[in-house]
Order: C-alpha cells, then structure tokens, then sequence
C-alpha cells in the first residue's frame, strides 16, 4: 500500500468542535486529544453525544465549527479508521461471505481473501460458523462478525458505539475478550458504554460526556476513584444526569 492509503490518524484531535443535527446542538465546544495506547472508553447519559462524538471521530459527520486533525492533517482520507455500531447489518450471506466482502471493499487482493478470512473467523472464535448465515446468528456472534469485519480493514484505530449492550453476560465477556486482545496488538480502541463496570474494565482512561460536552476526562482511576466535577460524582454514584 502506499503512504496515504497507509496513513496513521493518531493522535485525533478535536479543537472546540460543534456539530448541529436537525437544528439541534449535539456537540458543544469538544476540545480532546486521543492518543494510541489503551482502550479509551466514553460515558454518559442517553442523548449526552456519544455516538454522535464517534460518528465524527470517524469522518462521518462534519463539524459545524472547530476542526478535527488526524495524525496532524485536516484531511480524514486514507486514514485507517473503522467503527462498528451498535446494531450492526449483517449481508445477507453467510459469515465467510460477509468477511469476504469487507475485505474486498478493504481492497485486500483476491488471492489473499480466502486465508485472511480463516484468521479472522479465529481470532473472533466464529471458525464452525463459517457457513450460516449471518442473519441466523445470535446477537454476540453478530457482534463479533461486525468486529472481524472492522478489523478487515486492519484500523490503527477502532471505533465501537455500545458494542456489549443488549448482551447477555457471556456474549459480554466474549466481546471484552476481543477488546483486550485488540488493544494489545496495537489498534486503538475508543468506545461508549453505559455500563460503568465494563468501563472500569476496560478503559486506560475515561471520558464523561453530558448535554454535549466532555465534563469529566482522564485516568480511568481518577476518573473513578477521585473524580473533579459534581456531573461526574453523581453519575458513578448511580445518579441520573438531565
């Protein structure tokens, strides 16, 4: 691949970014910076701009203000990017067609397909599936499916909006598994939860996001254990933010 299709987006940086959607304000002044290392995992309240941060993290949506810079560039394109989402759409095809396809969209040679496939069935433990189809699958197979999809594209950043919710304990385990594993092999993982002990879990560091803005961010510890703002103590005490 040559250099822009290679492109590293690290660290992303938004600088007082406002996004409006439908007339509404969904993003108030974010000024962040993530940077490669462990699991950075976002959490907040319904509605708080969650998806709405990734989704323009990832290039999908355009500020209305403020800027994003990728690796230190305005321009997202090339970068190695994906996002799974929370309801993610299975092709209707079998589970090694769907990882055929993302990686034929991924422009992965032809003659490479066929064993890239096996080692992304293994490496989300969907190898005996191969061949049902995708729609047949249980909710934490389908998740799984939709990371070995996003991995196709072989990001140095991932993006995953909720990817445990609705799951049952171990679908949850399973997909926390995956996290861990992600994060180890040097893919930066950021993520919304509304599960703070996944969170706990999970995260290097944590950002609290209400009404649209980052109100608490850093060391998941600090974050936990001392955090600065009264928006912070009362979500992690378990208290509604409105």
């Amino acid at each position: 691949m040559d250099a822009q299709v290679t492109a590293l987006p690290l660290p992303i940086v938004f600088d007082d970014v406002h996004v409006r959607l439908g007339g509404a304000a969904v993003l108030r002044g974010i000024s962040l910076r993530l940077e490669a290392g462990s699991p950075t995992v976002c959490i907040g309240p319904n509605g708080s701009g969650k998806t709405t941060l990734l989704r323009t993290a990832m290039g999908l949506l355009t500020p209305d203000a403020g800027r994003i810079l990728w690796g230190g560039s305005p321009d997202a394109s090339g970068t190695r990017r994906a996002l799974v989402f929370q309801r993610p759409v299975m092709l209707r095809r079998s589970v090694a067609g769907n990882l055929r396809y993302a990686l034929a969209v991924a422009g992965v040679p032809r003659s490479r397909r066929a064993a890239r496939t096996r080692a992304l069935l293994q490496q989300v433990g969907l190898e005996e599936l191969a061949d049902r189809p995708a729609p047949r699958l249980s909710g934490g197979e389908r998740q799984r499916l939709a990371l070995a999809r996003a991995l196709a594209r072989e990001p140095a950043v991932l993006f995953l909006d909720e990817p445990t919710a609705s799951l049952d304990p171990a679908a949850t385990l399973a997909i926390e598994d995956l996290v861990r594993k992600v994060s180890a092999s040097g893919v930066k993982v950021v993520m919304t939860t509304h599960d703070l002990g996944e969170a706990a879990r999970l995260a290097g560091e944590v950002m609290l996001m209400h009404r649209g803005r980052v109100v608490e961010a850093g060391p998941v510890a600090q974050v936990f254990g001392n955090p600065h703002t009264d928006e912070a103590r009362r979500f992690i005490a378990g208290q509604l933010l409105v």
